[in-house]
């Protein structure tokens, strides 16, 4: 098997020296010391929390081939270890990501958005998959260390490579851009995430639209237009010089998305004058769309439209955004536990609002939604017309901004408000009986996957 990076290579990027026995070859990277796998290159990032040189003892112990140092810290460290010492090895992640971009003729598709990223990103992935050897960032590895750390992962003879890239600040994706030099770039839409560290929506789509910083002239930018800030990123896409293509339901939108409602069902794409059905796992409109974008993708690639619609059927939905879980009882366990800004509950909420078991008792269990600032109290409040249209028999609140949703709803219909996710367990759980169906959607930050699985363990599969 090739070698991800050889010791000459990576020495050659970060313009660094090696001491003590390093391999020759790695075979992957890391930047956590628990995640290390034989032969990985551990790469010793100073963080907020962490110091990464104090865990690369344990890295080295673990299997680690090297580890890659800032020089003003290996004096510091135990003698004798395989070390890699740069300038800095924050510096150095960066410097192999660029080599890694530079060495490769595949493919790169960037994703952004205010909600999405992430399904989408597997979409494409999968669909793209069906052409060619595809690299793909894990998990929501999105940010200013998880973008470089994902490219510096991608092996040199990758066809395409499907990078996340998130923000919540100005400023953050433009550099992640450079980085990528992406040949496709899709936002997926805006919405009202991360609006504590923005003046307005409008400021939250230009940051967006810094996807298209590293882009060449003559990239495609597809855009999702089923929000008002479609215009402003369709201009900006076309100012740095990119082909456009607009998808959604919007009735302007180049590539039409029709034929789902809430509670689901096959939908149809329009792509090149002809109409494609595609009914992909994740419920609702929104997940029409993100499947519609991947299909796009392939479109434009010139990939086989038919294999790629399987694969994007066949995706699972992701861990905490829309799996269901069916339960002993007759339990049914929507797990939204993943993220939420108003948009995505909205969209959650009007998904489970459309399901037609009205017979059996619906519970909702809705964790606040983070980094919204000043808009936060009237952004939580505006939640109660969706929460009504979803016809939950009672509903339980988590964390300070769902005070305001509580004011807004009839006293028996609210089960309950929580400071956090731990004084809200034993009463959800016991609550629980055969036949319900319950949805629960929170910020990540709220720690809602914890009552999730808490919830599965205590009615496990028959």
């Amino acid at each position: 098997m090739t070698p991800l990076w050889t010791l000459e290579g990576v020495l050659g990027a970060v313009g660094g020296r090696a001491a003590g026995p390093a391999t020759k070859f790695f075979g992957g990277i890391s930047i956590d010391s628990r995640d290390i796998a034989p032969g990985d290159l551990f790469i010793a990032i100073k963080g907020d929390r962490f110091d990464g040189h104090d865990f690369v003892a344990g890295a080295i112990a673990a299997g680690a081939g090297a580890a890659l140092v800032s020089e003003d810290a290996a004096a510091d460290l135990p003698d004798g270890l395989p070390l890699i010492i740069a300038k800095n090895a924050y510096d150095g992640l960066y410097d192999l990501a660029r080599a890694a971009r530079a060495r490769t003729l595949a493919k790169i598709i960037a994703i952004t958005g205010s909600a999405g990223k992430t399904s989408t990103k597997e979409l494409v992935r999968v669909a793209l998959q069906t052409i060619g050897k595809t690299h793909a960032s894990i998990r929501s590895f999105n940010n200013h260390w998880g973008v470089p750390l994902m490219l510096a992962r991608m092996p040199a003879d990758c066809e395409f490579g499907v990078f996340e890239v998130g923000m919540n600040h100005g400023g953050e994706i433009a550099p992640l851009s450079v980085l990528l030099a992406p040949e496709i770039s899709i936002i997926t839409g805006v919405s009202e995430a991360h609006l504590e560290n923005f003046a307005d929506l409008a400021a939250i789509a230009h940051a967006k639209g810094e996807i298209f910083a590293g882009m060449a002239p003559g990239g495609l930018a597809l855009i999702g237009v089923d929000h008002p800030y479609g215009p402003l990123l369709v201009d900006l896409a076309r100012n740095s010089g990119q082909t456009v293509l607009t998808y959604g339901f919007a009735p302007e939108a180049d590539i039409g998305v029709t034929g789902r409602d809430l509670s689901g069902g096959a939908g149809q794409v329009m792509l090149g004058g002809q109409l494609t059905g595609l009914d992909p796992v994740q419920a609702g409109r929104h997940g029409l769309a993100n499947a519609a974008a991947a299909l796009a993708v392939v479109f434009h690639l010139g990939g086989d439209i038919e294999k790629a619609r399987i694969a994007i059927e066949a995706c699972p939905a992701g861990p905490g955004r829309g799996v269901v879980h069916r339960l002993a009882d007759g339990i049914e366990l929507i797990d939204e536990s993943y993220n939420a800004n108003p948009a995505s509950m909205a969209a959650a909420l009007g998904v489970f609002g459309a399901r037609p078991e009205r017979k059996r008792r619906r519970i909702l269990v809705l964790g606040e939604m983070l980094e919204l600032g000043h808009a936060s109290e009237n952004l939580h409040r505006a939640l109660a017309e969706p929460v009504l249209g979803a016809g939950p028999n009672k509903v339980f609140l988590i964390g300070e901004g769902m005070k305001y949703l509580a004011r807004e709803l009839p006293e028996t219909m609210v089960g309950g408000w929580f400071e956090d996710e731990a004084a809200a367990r034993n009463t959800v759980l016991n609550l629980l009986a055969t036949g319900d169906i319950i949805m629960v959607k929170g910020s990540n930050g709220v720690g809602l996957g914890a009552l999730v699985l808490a919830i599965i363990a205590g009615h496990k599969n028959k």
